[in-house]
């Protein structure tokens, strides 16, 4: 510090130096050398104040200025688009504030800052795309705090990837961030008490959050969205028994939706989260696509959903027919390991997968996304709808991360939420299989009997990858998950 006040000093002294002989040599143009004196004691007298306040602003204000790079978020990002700025030239920021957020073709990522000080540069424009290891912004740090030359991402619920630090726990290294541990801190959690779910074993916000609500009862809330739906009985009203056969009830007209877009045509680049599935889907072009079909019978399941869905409820869970269709997948994937498989670009070798993170399709503003729930061969039900509401959560308010969007290994459709019943879903590669649910229907099927019944009918369209997965692996894999949802009582046999 003594050695930058010296010097600054110094500079300064030999600008005040120059500016009083100016003033002198003008001043001895127009006036005596007596008139001369007084002015300049004068003039001496205002420099020293104006020296003493401008050395103070100087000594105050100086830092030196960070160039706060993009870090490596991970899983081979190498450019983003930046979504927004929470931040501008001379705002004054501190450690874990949060900069901007940016979005990969993958998740969204929240920037946060790792100094103290103000914001003198923004390298990127709203929608520029930035590069990975380029400056994003210059800091002027606070020249008594410490300068580390690395970037800072913090996940947040919507996180691709987070830069970890480690700690010393009983032996062991719990890796997290530091906004993780600073949270964990704040609920007086111990890091060595929780599991994390990232890579490695690293602790994740969410991690913090769901061992928070497990220890408080807390559930967090779930977000509105579209589930496979069965019709409601048509229960035959007064006005309609009395309405002659002759005379067609009235139908309500369908409403009318505006068009989304007129005037003149607009062409713009593609990014994000559409640029990732132009990747995906030239990839899985390369893919020779074995399809199946078949219906399924709900009407037990469908009875049986709804006597454990005030139970669900009084738990704080919302109980869909999702989390019984994962499951059933999850027992016959036991029995069919090659589709919960993957295959190297080559295709020279196959991969079986020990754990069964199967993905959930899902439709939100951003486009489509797959997030996957993770080990559900040693999830229940209960468990598996509980993570369910955290990811329609975070993929209503568009905060799904990496964490959530990687690591999948088997995936399910729902598009019949929308409408539809068959399809010809398209595989994610590098994962080998892929199922479509249709939307569930009251159709009149015959029973043991004979006799005509009401029945709760969903057809389901399979897509496997047809250079390892044959066709009757794939038949017999779904007569298998048919029979655990036709008779859910035999689902109990095999849960472990």
């Amino acid at each position: 510090m003594a050695a930058v006040t010296r010097g600054s000093f110094s500079v300064f002294r030999r600008l005040v130096s120059q500016q009083y002989r100016r003033r002198c040599f003008r001043l001895q143009t127009f006036r005596s050398v007596r008139t001369l004196q007084p002015l300049s004691s004068t003039w001496d007298r205002k420099l020293q104040m104006f020296s003493s306040r401008t050395l103070h602003t100087t000594m105050v204000n100086q830092g030196p200025i960070v160039q706060f790079k993009l870090s490596d978020i991970g899983e081979g990002i190498m450019e983003v688009t930046v979504k927004e700025w929470y931040v501008k030239e001379g705002d004054k920021v501190s450690q874990f504030d949060s900069i901007c957020e940016v979005q990969s073709d993958k998740a969204s990522v929240t920037i946060t800052s790792r100094y103290d000080g103000v914001i003198r540069k923004l390298y990127y424009d709203v929608d520029a795309t930035a590069l990975v290891g380029k400056p994003l912004v210059d800091i002027e740090t606070e020249s008594s705090s410490e300068v580390i030359q690395e970037e800072d991402v913090v996940e947040t619920p919507a996180m691709a990837r987070e830069e970890h630090t480690h700690q010393e726990i009983k032996g062991h290294k719990t890796q997290a961030t530091p906004a993780v541990r600073r949270l964990a801190m704040e609920n007086n959690i111990k890091l060595s008490e929780v599991v994390g779910t990232g890579k490695d074993g690293r602790i994740l916000k969410e991690d913090i959050l769901n061992f928070l609500a497990k220890q408080t009862g807390a559930i967090l809330p779930p977000a509105p969205f579209q589930e496979i739906q069965t019709p409601p009985p048509a229960a035959p009203t007064a006005a309609a028994a009395a309405r002659p056969l002759s005379i067609p009830p009235a139908v309500k007209p369908p409403p009318i939706t505006k068009p989304a877009f007129t005037g003149k045509d607009v062409t713009e680049p593609l990014k994000g989260f559409q640029k990732a599935m132009v990747k995906t889907m030239t990839a899985a072009l390369k893919i020779p696509h074995f399809g199946y079909c078949d219906e399924v019978d709900l009407s037990r399941l469908v009875s049986l959903r709804s006597e454990l869905k005030s139970v669900s409820e009084s738990r704080g869970v919302r109980l869909s027919y999702m989390p019984f269709f994962i499951k059933a997948a999850s027992l016959g994937l036991l029995h069919f390991p090659i589709l919960n498989a993957s295959v190297d670009e080559g295709c020279q070798n196959i991969t079986y997968k020990a754990s069964h993170n199967i993905g959930l399709a899902m439709d939100t503003s951003q486009g489509l996304l797959v997030p996957n729930v993770k080990n559900v061969q040693l999830l229940s039900v209960l468990e598996i709808a509980q993570e369910l509401n955290r990811l329609q959560t975070l993929g209503a308010a568009g905060q799904l991360g990496a964490a959530d969007l990687s690591g999948g290994t088997f995936t399910l459709s729902n598009i019949g939420s929308i409408g539809g019943t068959y399809a010809k879903p398209v595989i994610l590669p590098p994962e080998v299989t892929i199922g479509a649910l249709g939307k569930i229907q009251v159709l009149p099927r015959f029973d043991v009997a004979g006799q005509v019944v009401r029945a709760h009918i969903m057809q389901v369209s399979w897509s496997a990858d047809h250079r390892i997965i044959d066709g009757a692996t794939m038949c017999r894999f779904s007569n298998l998950w048919r029979d655990y949802l036709e008779n859910p009582a035999t689902m109990v046999l095999d849960l472990k």
